[in-house]
Parts: structure tokens; sequence; C-alpha cells
């Protein structure tokens, strides 16, 4: 591991153990490296626990492989009194240095907490060079536009009224998910998130999926080992090749039948012929009101994210090619829950 005063980067091999569902490591376990780097250099700045609280806009370009030498670098951008905004890209490459790249870059936000778990002032971060104040701008511009998709995200509801595939996994958070304050990891519960989105599309397309995009990631309350966990994705949106997934985690304790609300996230996943290649496919059409105002929203945050300073929505995040901006054709149809 590398440190500098406000960044740090992690180097380690691809193991046969993040071998994932895609033949690659799944997008889940890229979250986790990414979780693990950015807590380092919060934790390095702050000299205090810190939690995760969002992870956002995160792009998965070509995949890591087994035996890829893989670089994390997590580097400090912006604080607020006591948040701190790191810029986090992984790439990575064969061992021999010929084939690497960068594999995906996201904002990670992380919260200092004192004993008593409450936010404890940060030391701010001040950027002396040009590179350190381009990103120390961008991270800024990037704060409006994350209310407005926390609070897009906030307001919707998600009842039994809704008729798109649905996927509800169930399990107990293990000992072995603990972080260094005794509760999730982050990262475990991006990781979650993940395996939802893939079996609930999957389900839908009846192809191979891989994600290919998450983002408003928020942690909003922790979650404890020995917890029931309840890991909900449905589908909300179909672009020409991306399914929109929406992924709700909640947990309580096995006494009680309590759950609450503890991450939400948006994720993309696009389907895969046997050779690899993304491949279209069938349009979702809403068929209840709950359907209606669901898809309404995955195109509020396609909006609300293009609007963002110096964004260009990839592929996979556009609507199908041959519709009206904002608007899928519906001339093929999809299958139900």
């Amino acid at each position: 591991m590398e440190t500098a005063a406000n960044s740090v980067t992690l180097r380690f091999l691809a193991s046969p153990t993040d071998l994932g569902h895609s033949g690659s490591v799944d997008a889940g376990t890229v979250l986790e490296w990414v979780d693990k780097a950015a807590y380092a250099a919060a934790v390095g700045w702050a000299k205090t626990y810190c939690v995760t609280a969002y992870v956002g806009n995160i792009h998965f370009a070509d995949p890591v492989a087994v035996g890829d030498l893989v670089e994390v670098e997590a580097t400090i951008v912006h604080t607020g009194t006591s948040s701190m905004h790191i810029r986090t890209v992984v790439s990575s490459g064969s061992v021999s240095g010929d084939d690497g790249g960068q594999r995906s870059e996201c904002l990670v936000i992380f919260v200092a907490v004192g004993p008593d778990g409450k936010p404890v002032p940060v030391p701010a971060f001040e950027p002396r060079t040009d590179a350190e104040r381009l990103d120390s701008d961008h991270a800024v511009a990037r704060i409006e536009v994350r209310k407005a998709i926390v609070e897009e995200m906030r307001r919707q509801e998600y009842t039994e009224a809704g008729t798109a595939e649905r996927t509800v996994l169930r399990f107990l958070a293990a000992p072995t998910d603990v972080n260094w304050g005794g509760k999730v990891h982050g990262g475990t519960v991006m990781d979650w998130i993940d395996e939802a989105a893939y079996v609930c599309s999957t389900r839908y397309c009846g192809l191979d999926t891989v994600a290919v995009f998450s983002g408003g990631v928020r942690f909003l309350k922790p979650l404890r080992i020995g917890d029931v966990v309840e890991v909900e994705a449905r589908l909300v949106y179909t672009g020409h090749k991306g399914m929109h997934v929406a992924v709700h985690v909640r947990s309580g304790s096995p006494r009680s039948r309590e759950m609450a609300l503890t991450t939400t996230c948006l994720t993309v996943m696009v389907a895969r012929d046997d050779e690899g290649t993304a491949v279209p496919v069938p349009v979702w059409v809403p068929r209840s009101d709950e359907d209606r105002r669901l898809h309404e929203h995955a195109r509020s945050l396609l909006l609300i994210r293009s609007r963002a300073p110096g964004s260009i929505l990839p592929t996979h995040l556009r609507q199908d090619p041959g519709a009206e901006p904002g608007v899928s054709r519906s001339s093929r149809t999809a299958p139900g829950r």
C-alpha cells in the first residue's frame, strides 16, 4: 500500500476466489475494493473511524480478470465539516504490464464519526495544484446533482402493485461481513446489491448479465452482524441494452418482524451473448400505475445525471436509439414478473 497526505493506493493480484458469475471479477467485488481503499484514505485523513455515506456514478469499463495486477487509488478531493469526498480509480492489467488500463472510477463520500457514532469535524482539504483544484471543483459541482438524485430516489414508493421483474434475497449478516467498527462493510452491502441485480436482470432477459453502472448508493443506517438482511431488486426501466434495476437493502433483528431501510441504489445491467458481447434486451412495458411512476422515475434520474458538469451518458444509460428523447420503444414486449 502506498500513501500520500491525501491519497492511498492499494495494489494486489485478483485471486481465483474473486472469480464471479460473469467469468471475470464481478462488479460487487470491485465495489468492495473501492470501499476498502476509500476507507483507508478517509481514516488516514480524519484520524478516526469513518462510515460510508454515498457512492455515486461508478461506470464499469473493461472487466478485471483473475490474475490481474490491480491498483485502487483513493484520493481525497474535497472536505465538508465532517465529510470527505474521495475520488477512487480502479486499474488493472497483466503482471507483464502491457495491457493495463482504467476499469472504473467513482466518487465515494465518507463521514467521520466519534465514539458515540455522531459526526465529528475533519481537517479541511486545500487543493494546491491545478489537478487538485480541478478534482475539487468537479466534486463540488456534483453536490447539487447528488442532492437531486437522493431526493428523487427518496420520494419513490415500492409496493406489491408493481408488475415488473422482482427478486428478493434473504439471509443473515455473517461475522465475516464485519468491518472495523463492528458493522457490516459498505463494500459487502454493495456486493449484495450486485448479486440481487444480477438475479433480477438475468431472470428478466433470460441471458447472462453484468453490471455496467451503479449510482445513488446511499447508506442510511448501519447494518449489524446477526441481522436478517433483505435485498430487493426490481426492474424499473429498459433502454436499448441496459436494464435499470432499483435495489433496496433492509435489515432487522431476527427477533422482530420490523425491517429498516439501510441502503438504496440504482444499478444498470446489460445482457451478453456467449461471446460476451452486449446485446439488446426486450423492452419492458409498464402495466400498472406504479410501473409507470417508477419508469418515469428512472427517466428523471437519467435527466438529472445528464445535467452534471461534463456528463456524457454512455450508451447503456441512454434510451433506445429509435425512440424519442426519454422514451423507450415498445414494439417488443417483455415478460412480467
